[in-house]
């Protein structure tokens, strides 16, 4: 073959690639929430609605040249939710998003050959976290009313399991883990088998019954607990990725070894200290969303909808096999919603103007 054949023919072939991980190939990236137009209300993300206080604001033009590393540990932010919850720095871990703390300690945890179980459907990060480690995810299914099935969940535990991970109120389903359910599932989970409790929307809870895994202190009973929080949703500091786990010291360090080195900006620390100070005005915002939750899920039932009662920012609506075909309907109304394929629609509690607009849709496609 001549050399003029030989380059044609190479322009026309794939060219070789690295060797990829069978199981990593056949995973689907994490898909964002759709990002909305100019009059479009952004309905998918679970974000805050509400704009930064400007105490946040200050505090991030006080951030760090962005020529120097930030401090590796967050040791300022540490200290703060240390004294925060009442414990010593080294019970707190601080990393770039509650998601980045959940792969470290899947991460420390699992390897081929060992399982790490999580209900289904639950946040859709929770299935490539096992197989990124080489382990294998154990899905357990949602009971009837969307709620974690934590019987089956602990039926589901072997001498493979190394991980479980709760998410309460589950995300996107919206209902809690109670404090009994809690109690009487972790009495039920081996000792060396670690559980993650993801706590995300913690804030916007309000049934009193709810587990709390920071006021009721279940990682100084059991080790094995870890309890994970983020600044992203009711301290709306989505876009600064900051979130922290406390749990056991030496639990929180094998995570720390397992995560990238100086992931948390001094712009996201800032503001999360910042944050804290401002609690109580930020906690005046919650109870607006709590408040506006409360009528869209009101307003959603009395237009025939079986909708589960959520204590998170969002709801759920249970449309099955028309979940595309309603979602085009959302957004033909300039609202961006989240839909899971053949299953359910997820839909951001947002700013005031968009409530009575989703109760609206949700009428005529029921």
């Amino acid at each position: 073959m001549s050399v003029a054949a030989t380059r044609r023919l190479n322009l026309v072939t794939e060219p070789i690639l690295p060797r990829i991980r069978p199981a990593i190939a056949a995973l689907a990236p994490y898909k964002q929430g759709k990002q909305a137009g100019p009059d479009a209300f952004k309905l998918s993300s679970n974000e805050n609605p509400f704009e930064p206080l400007p105490s946040v604001l200050e505090a991030l033009q006080r951030t760090a040249p962005i020529n120097r590393y930030p401090d590796a540990t967050a040791s300022r932010l540490r200290a703060r939710l240390g004294v925060r919850y009442g414990v010593n720095v080294e019970q707190v871990h601080v990393a770039s998003g509650s998601v980045s703390i959940l792969q470290q300690l899947i991460l420390a945890t699992a390897a081929a050959g060992d399982e790490v179980i999580y209900a289904w459907r639950s946040f859709e990060a929770y299935p490539s976290l096992p197989l990124v480690a080489g382990a294998t995810g154990v899905q357990v299914p949602l009971t009837a009313d969307a709620r974690h099935d934590l019987n089956a969940m602990a039926d589901a535990v072997t001498d493979n399991t190394r991980a479980i991970i709760l998410c309460t109120p589950n995300n996107p389903t919206g209902p809690i883990i109670t404090s009994a359910e809690f109690t009487a599932f972790v009495e039920r989970v081996p000792a060396d088998v670690l559980v993650i409790l993801d706590e995300a929307y913690a804030e916007f809870v309000t049934v009193p019954d709810a587990v709390d895994g920071l006021a009721e202190r279940v990682y100084e009973k059991h080790p094995n607990v870890v309890v994970l929080r983020t600044f992203s949703k009711a301290y709306g500091l989505a876009g600064l990725r900051v979130g922290y786990a406390i749990g056991h010291e030496k639990v929180l360090d094998s995570a720390r070894t397992t995560g990238i080195p100086l992931s948390v900006t001094s712009a996201a620390e800032n503001a999360g200290i910042a944050s804290l100070d401002a609690e109580a005005e930020l906690l005046e915002r919650v109870a607006v969303i709590v408040e506006r939750r409360t009528r869209l899920l009101e307003g959603l039932r009395a237009a025939g909808w079986d909708v589960p009662d959520s204590q998170a920012n969002f709801v759920w609506l249970p449309t099955g096999e028309r979940t595309d075909e309603i979602a085009a309907a959302f957004v033909a109304n300039d609202l961006v919603v989240r839909p899971f394929s053949g299953d359910g629609i997820r839909i951001s509690v947002g700013e005031e103007a968009s409530i009575d607009r989703v109760i609206s849709v949700a009428t005529s496609v029921r």
